[in-house]
């Protein structure tokens, strides 16, 4: 796997870190239903989004394999 640079991790948290989001596909067994809405708290090191999901979840977007859509900012 190759890590994305760190320029590309600063662009993405400086796209979403802080910003509401809402699923509108993820393709795994342990994902959120699909609408749940969370806040991205920070970006790793792989580029995944670190979420704080309303539900309770805390399952990890990865942008451009998983569907979202930015709903607002958050709290």
């Amino acid at each position: 796997m190759k890590f994305p640079s760190r320029e590309k991790i600063a662009e993405l948290r400086k796209q979403y870190r802080g910003k509401r989001i809402k699923i509108l596909l993820m393709n795994d067994a342990q994902a959120p239903p699909v609408g749940t809405t969370g806040t991205c708290w920070d970006v790793d090191d792989a580029g995944s989004l670190l979420m704080e999901w309303d539900n309770g979840s805390g399952l990890n977007l990865l942008p451009g394999v998983d569907l979202f859509q930015i709903v607002g900012e958050g709290a």
